[in-house]
């Protein structure tokens, strides 16, 4: 059903592509629509594509929907240090765009690993980001034990895959070979009508000296990824290597030293948080959603959505959207 601009009843002019200089370089991003300004940021492994549901019902909805490239995906730069996809640059990259497009604040939402982006901007720079929209993975507070050594504690035997992504060149080399193939294997094995069952070995785990592509499961693509999407994933990750994504792993204990000046600190704006009912990031993390009246005081809404997995804004778009629109038009202006 094609999409219209709630003012006018016609459809939003077409998304537009540019590059804006940020700390990183450049930093790749697609616009839609005009209003309040309305910043998207993707995870691990995806791009600005992961938004193509939400600019236009965003544009329709009043809204300028901008979703970029994360430093490292896509046409955005990448830097060769890995010390340079750390917290604290991909928030400044996050300011810079905003002020490059002439705007002086905006509301910033977030999915995987943009949830946490967005979740350290809004805490870090609240004078930018007014609002922030939180999807599929909770806001925890910094603090606690040093993250490796957390995770090194996973697993009962197996390893857990943060810890695997961390070595430098290790995931890659089991990715290269194949990067189409282990883009829909991943896509597969976190979405709701493919991931395995509760008997099948879990995804999120390495058996030690495999693969993480050994757990993802076999079949189809998911209901929500053409083969069209498909390829304009892999050709992304094709062209740009993961290196750049996986460097974001490898810096949470850069992130543990260097903010943690915040540790315990709630976010105070008004949030949102949205999440899928069968998402390991929230069914592990239940304590971290529990705990929103105190580290979230500002929630006006928290939403698990039934038989869903963790790519959210694409498993349900609609709900998403609609979501969305509803906790932004009831913001303060």
């Amino acid at each position: 059903m094609e999409t219209t601009d709630q003012a006018t009843g016609t459809p939003p002019a077409a998304p537009v592509h540019r590059t804006v200089a940020t700390p990183a370089g450049r930093t790749h991003l697609v616009e839609q629509g005009s209003g309040p300004l309305v910043l998207l940021l993707h995870g691990f492994p995806e791009s600005w594509y992961s938004w193509r549901h939400q600019l236009p019902a965003l544009a329709a909805a009043g809204y300028r929907a901008v979703a970029i490239d994360v430093r490292g995906y896509g046409r955005s730069s990448r830097p060769a240090d890995p010390a340079a996809y750390r917290m604290t640059e991909l928030v400044a990259d996050s300011v810079a765009v905003v002020h490059a497009l002439g705007e002086r604040t905006a509301v910033v939402v977030g999915h995987d690993w943009g949830s946490r982006i967005a979740a350290d901007a809004a805490l870090t720079r609240p004078d930018v980001f007014r609002a922030v929209a939180l999807l599929s993975v909770p806001y925890e507070p910094h603090g606690g034990p040093r993250p490796s050594e957390l995770f090194a504690k996973m697993g009962r035997g197996d390893e857990f895959y943060v810890s695997y992504f961390q070595e430098p060149g290790r995931a890659e080399a089991e990715i290269e070979p194949d990067v189409r193939g282990w883009i829909s294997g991943i896509y597969a094995a976190l979405s709701a009508d493919t991931m395995p069952g509760p008997a099948a070995p879990d995804p999120h785990f390495v058996t030690r000296g495999g693969a993480l592509r050994d757990r993802f499961p076999s079949g189809p693509l998911p209901a929500w990824l053409t083969e069209d999407d498909l390829d304009f994933y892999a050709g992304e990750f094709e062209r740009t290597g993961l290196t750049g994504g996986l460097n974001r792993y490898r810096n949470m204990d850069r992130d543990w030293e260097e903010l943690a000046e915040y540790d315990g600190a709630p976010i105070t704006q008004p949030s949102l948080f949205l999440g899928g009912a069968l998402d390991a990031s929230t069914t592990w993390l239940s304590d971290a959603i529990d705990a929103y009246p105190r580290t979230l005081p500002g929630l006006v809404a928290s939403h698990l959505l039934d038989g869903t997995g963790h790519w959210l804004q694409q498993e349900r778009p609609a709900e998403v959207n609609r979501l969305l629109t509803t906790w932004l038009d009831g913001l303060p202006g």
